[in-house]
C-alpha cells in the first residue's frame, strides 16, 4: 500500500505544475474548510493528503465521496502551500477511481456520451448548428466563409443544444451583428472542450477532444477565438497549451468589455432593474485568472442597472456545483449530501434585494432557474446571462 500511495503523489508531482508541493501539505485544513460539500466527504483535500502519507491506499479507494468535489478551485485558491489541489490531487484520485470502475452511472452516461458524439448530452454532431436554422441573423460556419474572419466564435455543448442556453446564443450572435464584428462557428466541426472531463478524471478523453478541437481550429484564419463557456476558456486557456495547442482565446466578457465604447452608444432601454452577479469559478478562481471586474463593468454600463453585491464574491463565490462533471452528478450528489449549493446562491441573491441573477457561463442559466423552483421563489428573482442583459437593452423587442 505504501508503494501504491507513493506512486499516486509521485504522478501528480510529475504530471502537474508545482506538484511537488503536495508533500509541503502543513495540515492546517484551509482546503476542506472552504469546500462547499467537504462535510460530506470521508476524505477531504487534508484528510486524503494524511492518508497518503500514512499509506491508507486501499481504504481510499473504497470510499466514492470523491465525486462529491465539483473542482470549483476553492480549495487551491485557499491553500497557503499552493499546491494544485483541485487539478492535481482530486483529479487524479478521480482518475484512480475510473480505472476501479467506481465511478456514478450519471457520470459513466455522460463521458460515454463524449467518447461516441463529441458532447456530453449524446446528441448528433450534425446537429450542432442546428440553433442557427430559424435564427433572423446569419450564424456563418467557418468551412463556408471565404477569407480570416475576426472571431472564431467557440459556442460548445451547452449554448448549441440546451433549449435555455440557446437562447444565449442567438443573443451572442446578435451582439456580434450589432457591433459589426466578423465571425463564424465550427458548428459539425466542434467537439465538447473537455474541460468538465479532464477534471472529472477523464485524461485521455480530454487529450483526444482536444487534439479534435486544434485540429478544426488551426485550419482557419482568425484574431481571437471567443468562448461562451468559462470552462473552455480555462481549457483553451490553461490546459490545451500543455499539450502544444495554443492560440489567443477571451472569454465573451472580456471581449464585449474591450468593445464598451461601442456598445454604450446602442443602449437605447433603461432597464430599472436591481441586479447581482453570479461569478463563475472557471472565470476566476480556475487557473487564477481573476476575471472578475470585466463582467461587472458590462453590467455597469447598462442603464438602469444597479448592481448589489452578494457576501461571496469574485475568489470567495459560491460555486453552481456543475464543474468537475457535476453537472452529471446531481442525484449522486444529493443522495450523499442533502444539499445543492445552487439553492445556497439563490437564497444569497435575495438576501441582498437582487430581482436578476446575472450569470456568464452555460451550465448556470437552467441551474439556476431550476433551483428558483425548487426554493419556491419563481417569480421573485429571474436568472439571465449578461449577453441576454445587454441585447435587451439594446432592443427590448
Amino acid at each position: 500500500m505504501e508503494q501504491l500511495a507513493t506512486r499516486f503523489m509521485d504522478r501528480i508531482a510529475d504530471e502537474h505544475p508545482d506538484g511537488d508541493r503536495l508533500r509541503r501539505c502543513l495540515q492546517c485544513g484551509s482546503c476542506s474548510g472552504i469546500c462547499p460539500l467537504g462535510f460530506a466527504m470521508e476524505y477531504p483535500p487534508h484528510r486524503l493528503i494524511a492518508a497518503l502519507r500514512a499509506a491508507d491506499w486501499d481504504p481510499i479507494l473504497q470510499d466514492d465521496s470523491a465525486w462529491l468535489c465539483v473542482s470549483c478551485f476553492a480549495c487551491t485558491e485557499a491553500c497557503p502551500a499552493g499546491i494544485p489541489l483541485t487539478e492535481g490531487l482530486m483529479a487524479g484520485l478521480k482518475s484512480e477511481l475510473l480505472l476501479k470502475g467506481k465511478v456514478p452511472g450519471e457520470l459513466q452516461t455522460a463521458l460515454g456520451n463524449t467518447r461516441r458524439y463529441g458532447n456530453p448530452l449524446g446528441e448528433s454532431p450534425r446537429k450542432r448548428a442546428a440553433w442557427t436554422k430559424d435564427f433572423t441573423l446569419p450564424v456563418p460556419l467557418m468551412a463556408k466563409q471565404q477569407g480570416p474572419v475576426e472571431v472564431l466564435w467557440y459556442v460548445g455543448d451547452y449554448p448549441s443544444y440546451h433549449p435555455r442556453v440557446q437562447q444565449v446564443s442567438r443573443s451572442m450572435a446578435r451582439l456580434f451583428h450589432s457591433l459589426n464584428v466578423s465571425f463564424g462557428i465550427l458548428g459539425p466541426e466542434e467537439q465538447s472542450d473537455g474541460d468538465a472531463q479532464n477534471l472529472a478524471g477523464e485524461r485521455g478523453l480530454f487529450q483526444l477532444l482536444a487534439a479534435k478541437n486544434a485540429k478544426a481550429i488551426q485550419k482557419y484564419l482568425f484574431d481571437v477565438v471567443v468562448t461562451t463557456d468559462p470552462h473552455a476558456y480555462n481549457a483553451f486557456r490553461h490546459e490545451y497549451p500543455h499539450l502544444g495547442i495554443e492560440f489567443p482565446v477571451q472569454h465573451y466578457t472580456q471581449f464585449l468589455q474591450e468593445r464598451l465604447a461601442q456598445l454604450q452608444p446602442l443602449f437605447r432601454h433603461e432597464m430599472d432593474v436591481r441586479v447581482t452577479y453570479h461569478d463563475p469559478c472557471y472565470l476566476g478562481r480556475a487557473g487564477k485568472s481573476h476575471v472578475y471586474e470585466q463582467p461587472r463593468q458590462l453590467l455597469q454600463a447598462i442603464p438602469g442597472v444597479e448592481l448589489v453585491e452578494m457576501p461571496h464574491q469574485r475568489q470567495n463565490s459560491l460555486c453552481c456545483g456543475g464543474g468537475g462533471g457535476g453537472m452529471w452528478l446531481d442525484g449522486f450528489a444529493w443522495e450523499k449530501s442533502q444539499v445543492r449549493s445552487s439553492e445556497w446562491r439563490i437564497e444569497e441573491a435575495l438576501s441582498v434585494g437582487a430581482e436578476i441573477l446575472a450569470v456568464a457561463c452555460p451550465y448556470e442559466t437552467p441551474r439556476f432557474e431550476d433551483a428558483v423552483k425548487s426554493t419556491g421563489n419563481e417569480g421573485r428573482l429571474q436568472v439571465r446571462d449578461i449577453a441576454e442583459l445587454l441585447v435587451e437593452a439594446i432592443n427590448p423587442d
